[in-house]
């Protein structure tokens, strides 16, 4: 069993079942979209997923976890959440870019038969976190091709420079901005976690290194001041 996790649009946990080299059924899975609580909900949405399909956390074979782009404290909170239950268990800690699996869902869906896919985000500030897609190694597995990005910008941007021509805009930056880029936007608006753990194993099956590096892409709203103010009196 994998337990697949992403913090980039909401919360999204799902208990994925190995079979052979790919994935099988979604064993379990749980969604929220509450993006300002992920430090809280994360783990018992963690525990009630694996309740929910019967499976101990010592049953895990490995962690798969979503790298963004995402705003700094959802992303850090999925991010470390998963590499501490792989630490603590002993198990291999996996990490896919999110857009990716938006993609790559895509494609699975139909949404793009041929041609190429824009996956988009909320990155909040009235800016979108986006990427361009083919699909690719299909034999092996599912799995995408990027073309261009990540980058964050504002939608006009975006789709000005990577949305030509494309046959089709994905995600939730895609549902919030429509005007932005038209009647071609359809498919996914959530990370579906368990194609994280697909596009894991068709990769890991390549002998591809999915290092769990969080993709930011912005400096975080907080940070530590540069030095200590000289205080006079």
């Amino acid at each position: 069993m994998l337990l697949a996790l992403d913090t980039s649009v909401g919360i999204a946990v799902s208990v994925v079942e190995l079979v052979g080299t790919g994935v099988g059924r979604t064993a379990a899975r749980a969604y929220s979209s509450d993006a300002r609580r992920h430090a809280e909900l994360l783990a018992p949405l963690i525990s009630s997923t694996l309740a929910q399909a019967g499976v101990h956390r010592t049953d895990l074979r490995a962690v798969v976890v979503g790298t963004g782009p995402a705003p700094f404290t959802g992303l850090r909170a999925g991010l470390v959440t998963a590499r501490t239950l792989a630490f603590a268990l002993g198990i291999p800690v996996h990490g896919v870019c999110s857009l990716d699996a938006l993609a790559a869902q895509a494609f699975a869906d139909g949404v793009a038969t041929e041609g190429e896919v824009l996956a988009v985000t909320d990155a909040r500030r009235r800016e979108v976190y986006a990427a361009r897609y083919h699909a690719a190694g299909q034999n092996e597995g599912p799995d995408v091709a990027r073309v261009a990005g990540p980058v964050v910008d504002t939608p006009a941007a975006v789709a000005a420079t990577l949305g030509h021509g494309v046959a089709a805009v994905v995600g939730p930056g895609a549902e919030l901005y429509g005007d932005q880029f038209g009647a071609i936007t359809a498919g996914p608006t959530v990370v579906d976690p368990a194609m994280l753990a697909a596009l894991a194993v068709t990769r890991l099956a390549r002998g591809a290194e999915l290092p769990t590096e969080p993709l930011y892409l912005r400096r975080p709203d907080v940070t530590p001041a540069a030095s200590r103010k000289r205080v006079t009196g």
